[in-house]
């Protein structure tokens, strides 16, 4: 065999290896956001029905003082220690850090990422607001609220909208980085905040367990199909490639 067919076989077989790993990301992308959907629907499901009280009132007691159920276990920091996480999950915030995030990539002249960021977040937020009304379900009852709160209890609010944002700001930029190790601790982090932020809400009382398992379902799921979707739009050219290299250069 020619070097130019052994050159022309190996551009092939890397373009179909290439390919093959784009498909099987996706299968498994898909995979991940319909398991995540279906738990959300049979846990939205199981809490209509009342088949979760038992196990959100064990478990939202079980983080009380035991000898004064009004006041937060743990000493006496750990329940201020829990407002300051929780407002990294608040509206303020995220919207602080999404308005920066889309600076950034402006500045990067990657505006069509930035759109892609923007129609992820808010329609994230849409999102969580339309579920809230169609469940409306009551907040705990049980212990005083830790936080102020104003609408309803399923899916949280935070522990959706953390996911949303720091998940898919998480995932973007780890696309600014090179090496697995990097990549890894942004995503670490992103993950870390979203599970701390949920579960600061209900250690203050302000929602039921399965309020946050729910709002992590559904959030991790709308994150993840965002993300499937950008992927796509890259392939076909209707989105920047985010690649380090281009990043540092300008």
């Amino acid at each position: 065999m020619s070097w130019r067919n052994r050159v022309g076989d190996g551009v092939r077989g890397g373009f179909w290896a290439s390919i093959g790993r784009h498909q099987l990301g996706m299968l498994i992308g898909m995979s991940v956001v319909a398991g995540l959907l279906f738990g959300f629907v049979e846990l939205a499901g199981e809490v209509m029905e009342g088949e979760t009280s038992a196990f959100d009132k064990r478990l939202l007691l079980a983080l009380r003082d035991p000898l004064n159920p009004d006041q937060p276990g743990g000493p006496w920091w750990l329940a201020r220690m829990a407002r300051d996480i929780t407002s990294l999950g608040s509206t303020t915030i995220l919207t602080i850090v999404t308005v920066a995030t889309l600076g950034f990539l402006l500045l990067l002249h990657k505006r069509a990422a930035a759109l892609l960021v923007l129609v992820s977040v808010g329609g994230g937020g849409t999102l969580s607001t339309l579920l809230k009304m169609l469940y409306d379900r009551a907040r705990p009852d049980l212990v005083p609220h830790g936080d102020q709160v104003i609408s309803a209890s399923f899916p949280s609010g935070h522990a959706m909208q953390s996911a949303v944002v720091y998940l898919t700001l998480g995932a973007l930029m780890s696309q600014f980085v090179e090496g697995r190790r990097t990549k890894a601790y942004l995503l670490t982090w992103a993950m870390l905040l979203t599970l701390v932020i949920g579960s600061s809400r209900v250690y203050l009382g302000v929602h039921w367990p399965t309020d946050v398992l729910a709002g992590w379902s559904v959030g991790a799921a709308w994150a993840a199909f965002c993300w499937m979707i950008a992927e796509w739009l890259q392939r076909r050219g209707a989105v920047e490639q985010d690649r380090p290299e281009a990043a540092v250069g300008r």
